[in-house]
């Protein structure tokens, strides 16, 4: 018995140092809503995507909490859209201009109707005024990596999520890492849409990093880029605010690598000024 107690001692032991958290070190962490659960919807774009424009207006002092259940509700008017509601970042984009949107507060589930106007601080809005107000039309851009398709030129991506058919600007991977690091740098959000089936994507402990590559990048889910780190070993990684609730490490923020974006990212949607203007 003394023997077995041991043996469970150790063991308990291992598995604890097993599964520590890394050390990070937070060298930069934008402003954020509250980190949600979607639960078992298929929606993470949407999530992610109004994430990037909440941390978008909080960083320029604009307080914005937005309702993804007004946009998951919208997409059921979408004909083209499937079943399951999966989309990109930017279908959010497109949803929200031709539907409107409304603050967090006025929907919050989806099984109430839409409401009908939009209010905020005192003010009135139609569901189109606050839409526009919070994300202007063409204000965002998305970018993907295909070393197959001319670089500095759009594309539309044959995804089965792309079922809009949206153009995307191709560029080298190394440019996609390097815009992303810049934007976190100078305050704006980023929507990342990648493939969370690597080995390394670690949910449990909060971090992804890349081990054995298959070298296929499928599209999984979408995250909203808040911030950037390093850990014990000097590595860098960009801080993703995830939509799977608040039971990990960092409650519900996760840490990926450089190296697991620069292999496993798909599309990234960000302000298109950080590419087509060297202002803020």
């Amino acid at each position: 018995m003394k023997r077995l107690l041991f043996f469970i001692l150790i063991m308990s032991t291992l598995c604890s140092c097993t599964h520590k958290p890394k050390g990070f070190v937070n060298d930069v962490l934008l402003s954020y809503t509250p980190v949600k659960d979607q639960d078992t919807s298929q929606v993470c774009w949407a999530y992610a995507m109004l994430s990037t424009i909440e941390t978008e207006h909080i960083m320029m002092g604009d307080s914005v909490h937005l309702s993804v259940a007004f946009v998951e509700k919208a997409v059921e008017a979408c004909k083209e859209a499937p079943a399951s509601k999966r989309g990109m970042g930017i279908t959010a984009v497109n949803i929200i201009q031709k539907y409107g949107l409304v603050p967090y507060n006025s929907m919050r589930t989806v099984d109430i109707p839409k409401p009908r106007l939009a209010f905020m601080y005192g003010a009135e809005y139609t569901l189109q005024e606050f839409a526009r107000s919070v994300c202007a039309p063409g204000e965002y851009i998305g970018l993907m990596s295909d070393s197959d398709l001319p670089y500095g030129q759009t594309a539309v991506p044959q995804w089965k999520d792309n079922w809009e058919g949206n153009a995307l600007l191709n560029l080298p991977m190394d440019s996609l890492l390097s815009i992303t690091e810049r934007a976190i740098r100078t305050g704006h959000g980023v929507c990342w849409e990648g493939d969370i089936s690597e080995q390394g994507f670690n949910w449990e402990e909060g971090y992804a990093v890349t081990s054995l590559w298959n070298g296929r990048t499928t599209d999984d889910h979408c995250m909203a880029i808040v911030g950037l780190a390093h850990d014990e070993e000097g590595e860098q990684y960009f801080i993703m605010k995830n939509s799977w609730g608040t039971k990990n490490p960092y409650d519900g923020l996760m840490y990926l690598s450089y190296g697991y974006f620069l292999r496993k990212t798909v599309a990234v949607f960000l302000n298109r000024q950080l590419i087509y203007s060297t202002s803020r």
